[in-house]
Formats: structure tokens, sequence, C-alpha cells
């Protein structure tokens, strides 16, 4: 393991720097936090005051001069984030120390050896062919390449993974992934999160997670069916703020789902049902929530969700269907990744997810996008 620690910059200082990364490497003790690019910064919101001692820059270009970057985070727009991994990549350590780079696109980062993260979309139509050129400028420049999917670090979700792992529901036969809402009116403030932008819309923004957990339990499918759209009634700029994917197996049918209008008491996040049970958990991983609020990975309870938030798993019990609470294993948190991501800079490991899994999910976006315009459902070609 490297003595001192690897320094990352960050571009942009939103909600995404401030909320899914910053706090995320301050835990790592072989992360420091050394530089944020903040274009402007303001009296109640600029990175220099709430962390002192790193270093402020006004545009990427200066911060990826800087010698001492090891790891650089894009946490801009959507329509940012190829040109800036580019840059970080073709303009970083020329091998000259394993430093990483990041990129994120459609809500995956990618991260590479010079040091670059993106946390938000690419472009639409191009976005596969983006994914393919980073992943050989990485390999050609001999930069690690990894993917923010911070949800397979999802509690439930970990829970759920060991449920099949053991078995516990038998020969799986549907499987839901949701991230629904109900938000039936365009929120004020003119976020990019409600604009037609490249690489913008429900299915990049929270779709990616979702389509990765799919993949990651059962691998790639045969055929997709999308649905991608507006649930919204007022929606002048044509923002796609839903989309149901219906991912198709051998004998199974995975349904990934994303919507605006969901008047429900709780929403519901997994439904998974088997030959020999049925797993179903309502409500999102606290992790989130508990980041926003300001709590950090370590804290006492961070990533811990109350009883009453347990999944429920109904098997058969003497013939008869028996419901019993499903509590969640023990939180790894989203600091995992980072932690990961530490080993794979000082060569001990493997990077937390494949560059080549997120092109996957990529693709598979695209084609749901394009089954949905034609109104048909299509093969994937492996």
């Amino acid at each position: 393991m490297n003595s001192s620690p690897y320094n990352v910059g960050v571009i942009g200082y939103g909600m995404s720097a401030k909320v899914f990364h910053i706090p995320l490497i301050g835990h790592i003790p072989e992360l420091k936090l050394y530089a944020v690019v903040q274009r402007n910064p303001k009296p109640d919101d600029d990175a220099e005051k709430d962390h002192p001692g790193i270093k402020s820059y006004r545009s990427t270009e200066e911060m990826v001069k800087d010698g001492d970057v090891h790891v650089v985070v894009v946490t801009t727009v959507p329509d940012t984030h190829f040109e800036l991994t580019k840059l970080a990549l073709e303009r970083g350590k020329h091998g000259k120390s394993s430093l990483p780079a990041v990129l994120k696109r459609e809500n995956v980062d990618l991260y590479s050896r010079l040091g670059v993260k993106q946390s938000t979309p690419i472009s639409l139509d191009t976005a596969g062919n983006e994914a393919d050129e980073l992943i050989a400028l990485a390999k050609k420049k001999q930069r690690l390449l990894t993917v923010y999917q911070n949800r397979r670090w999802d509690t439930d979700f970990l829970t759920l993974l060991a449920l099949l792992k053991d078995n516990a529901l038998g020969r799986i036969t549907e499987f839901e992934t949701h991230f629904d809402r109900h938000r039936p009116t365009l929120p004020s403030g003119g976020s990019w999160k409600t604009k037609a932008v490249s690489g913008g819309g429900a299915i990049y923004d929270l779709g990616t997670h979702l389509i990765d957990q799919v993949i990651v339990a059962f691998g790639l499918p045969k055929r997709v069916t999308g649905f991608v759209g507006s649930q919204r009634g007022d929606n002048p700029a044509g923002y796609e703020d839903s989309c149901t994917v219906l991912l198709h197996y051998e004998k199974m049918t995975a349904t990934v789902k994303a919507a605006v209008v969901s008047l429900e008491e709780k929403q519901l996040r997994f439904w998974v049902r088997g030959v020999e049970g049925t797993y179903k958990k309502y409500g999102l991983d606290i992790q989130e929530e508990q980041l926003k609020a300001g709590m950090k990975p370590g804290e006492q309870g961070f990533g811990i969700e109350s009883s009453d938030q347990d999944g429920t798993l109904t098997t058969l019990q003497n013939g008869n269907p028996t419901a019993h609470p499903c509590p969640n294993i023990i939180p790894v948190t989203y600091s995992a990744f980072y932690a990961q991501f530490a080993r794979a800079l000082a060569g001990t490991g493997g990077v937390p997810v494949k560059p080549e899994d997120a092109s996957a999910v990529i693709k598979l976006i695209e084609l749901a996008r394009r089954s949905s315009q034609e109104g048909r459902t299509l093969d994937v070609e492996c």
C-alpha cells in the first residue's frame, strides 16, 4: 500500500460532489481530498471554506496540470463528462505513476489511473461509442478505469444477493427493481434533471443503477422491451421523467422501473418471486438520506435501517404461504467502493466496477430507448 494518500481532485461542487463523493473519500485513509474545481464560489457555497487546506481551481484545465493531483472525480452536468474525462486521461500523469481517472456516464462513473470521475450521464446516441473510446484510451495510457455504481452497495440489494446465493427463493421467475416517487409536477429551480439534455432523463439518471443491479444478479438478458417517456402532464421541455424496461431472460423477466407518478404510502423497492419464496422490500436504502443530512460513514448507525423498514420473505410453511421479516445484512456502505478503488491504485486488487460493465449498461439503455421508439422488443447482441 502506498505510504502517502492518493490526492483526489473533484470537478464540480454540487450535490453529487458534496453528498456522494467527498464524504466517502474522506473516510478512506489512502485517499485525500486535495483539490476542487468550482467555477463560481459564493459566500455560502465555497469548497475552499468548507474544506480548509484544499486547492481551489476555476477550471479543469488548470487542475489537470497540477502534478500532485492523482485522481480526478467529475461531478458536472451530463454533457460535459466525456470531454472532461478524455482531457484528464490525455493530459494526466503520462504513466508517471499509478493515478486514477474517473468517468461517470449515465450515472455510471468511470475512473482511470490518472484521476477522473464523473457522476452524471453523457450523450444518448453516442454514449456506447464514447464509453468504448474512453476504455480504449485508458488502456492505451495504462490507466485504471472503473465506474461509480454505488447502488451495488445498497444494503437491501446485498441482502437480496445473499438470499439468491442461498437459493432461499428457489428458481426466480420475476425480478422487479424500482425507484418510484410521486412528483407529478416539474420541480422549480431549473435543474438540468428537468431538461432534455444529452444523456439526461430517468433512464440515464436512475435506470443505469437499476439495470446494473439486474446484470450483477443475473448477467445480460436475451431481449429488451422499453417504455421511455414522461408521466407528467406539463412537460414543455420533453424531459423523459420515467421509464419501464423489461429484461427478458430464458425463464425469467426482470422489470426496471423509475416513475414520477406513484402515490403510495410506501414506495416499492424490490419484488422478487421464485418457486420457493418471495422477497418484497419497501423504501430506498437509507445511506443517501443520511449523507444528505450530514451523517458520515463510520458514524454510529450509518447505513442501518430501522426494523420497520425490513423486507419480507414469504415461504411455504406446512403448505401455507407465511411471511416473515427479513432484516438487512450488516451494511458494507458506499465507502466500500472507494476502499476497493484505493486497493486497485496500490495494485492489490481489481477496480470495484469493471468499465465494460458500464458499457454494457449503456448499450442496454440505448436498446431500451430504441425499443420504446419503435414499439417492439429487441434482441441483445453479445
